[in-house]
């Protein structure tokens, strides 16, 4: 059958690149075309990318406003292609300003859609729900949670675990000890807190000043800011200052796993960290009208996917709108080796990986995409 996927990030990329993996065991003559990025070309052959996502990655209204003609173009580029492909089935991958919109071009043509990790609706806006309802024929979701949220919408998820878990335990076996990541990088012997600030600049700019402060703190411990290679390193200087942190580039895995705790910006990387054992404090910075209208477009309790995934709040989230760090230190005191939380912290994050399921996400949930195929055709 014919496969033709569309992801726009760097995560949806990883993911994507499995489950071609996954799609290529489940249906040995499968055929590939696709948006995303090297990884995808690696799994599914470098020329079948038509589209890198660092041609089509808009973050943020202002960015999107001034490239409102590119993302058009770009539209009809992607539904051209598609339709002269002619595909068993378009598989969307997150993405959702630009998928939703395929999604439903796609309906309108009769080709078959299956959503991919699904958009955040259970976060804000909730307004998609009647788009994925009316232009997406199979949701595949990768949170538990999600399979009670979405059937109260009308729709009916499909849920195989999270390929979260298979990035992780294929990198899990060559992960430096701490003792290796500091000689790697040159580091003292002061055990290491990971900052993870985000994976794009605004979350750069926003962040890591305040975690800049909070590791004033620590005189007794070294931050290593986990580095992402598609950001420019002087917006790193920038935001670090004169703090004497250390930046470490695309080993986001090895410097969490390498520190004794983390201090972590929302986003998938709070469910990465937890699912590496190391315990975090969660910290965000939003601006004042960002904090103070939050509760008109944020619909769910808490923002850590380690909390959405327990329904409890395991770890701490600090949202704030100005640079006040006392309750930053104070959980990040707690969960230090010694400390009140830690070891309850670490017993939550152990039930997590049983809720969150094992290795093998992206091949089950393949090998459901195909089953669907088939009984589809039949």
């Amino acid at each position: 059958m014919k496969y033709y996927l569309i992801a726009g990030e760097p995560s949806g990329d990883l993911h994507g690149a499995n489950l071609i993996e996954g799609l290529k065991k489940a249906d040995p003559g499968a055929e590939f075309r696709f948006w995303g990025g090297d990884r995808m070309a690696a799994a599914g052959g470098r020329d079948n990318l038509r589209k890198h996502y660092r041609e089509t990655s808009f973050f943020g209204v202002v960015q999107v406003l001034r490239n409102l003609g590119t993302i058009r173009r770009q539209m009809r580029e992607c539904r051209e292609d598609v339709a002269a492909w002619q595909p068993d089935v378009l598989i969307l991958i997150d993405y959702p300003g630009f998928n939703l919109k395929m999604a439903r071009w796609a309906r309108r043509q009769g080709i078959r859609t299956f959503y991919y990790i699904a958009p955040k609706v259970w976060a804000s806006r909730e307004g998609r729900l009647r788009a994925i309802r009316r232009d997406v024929d199979r949701l595949f979701v990768i949170f538990p949670f999600e399979c009670d949220y979405f059937p109260q919408h009308g729709i009916r998820p499909i849920f195989e675990g999270n390929p979260l878990v298979d990035a992780l335990e294929a990198q899990r076996a060559s992960l430096p000890s701490p003792e290796e990541f500091r000689r790697r990088h040159a580091l003292d012997e002061r055990p290491i807190i990971a900052l993870v600030a985000g994976s794009r600049p605004t979350e750069i700019r926003k962040n890591l000043p305040l975690m800049a402060r909070l590791a004033e703190r620590f005189p007794e411990r070294q931050f290593v800011v986990t580095g992402v290679p598609w950001i420019d390193p002087a917006l790193y200087v920038q935001a670090i200052g004169q703090s004497p942190l250390r930046c470490v580039f695309d080993e986001t895995y090895a410097t969490i796993a390498a520190a004794e705790a983390a201090v972590v910006a929302s986003g998938t990387a709070t469910l990465e960290t937890a699912l590496l054992g190391t315990p975090e404090v969660v910290v965000y910075r939003l601006a004042a009208i960002e904090y103070r209208c939050m509760p008109l477009f944020v619909r769910c309790r808490w923002i850590s996917l380690v909390n959405l995934n327990l329904q409890r709040e395991a770890v701490a989230e600090i949202l704030q709108s100005d640079l006040d760090i006392t309750r930053a230190e104070r959980e990040l005191r707690a969960i230090l080796p010694g400390g009140a939380k830690r070891a309850r912290m670490e017993a939550d994050f152990r039930e997590l990986r049983t809720v969150i399921g094992g290795p093998g996400a992206s091949e089950r949930i393949a090998r459901r995409m195909v089953e669907e195929l088939k009984t589809h055709a039949s």
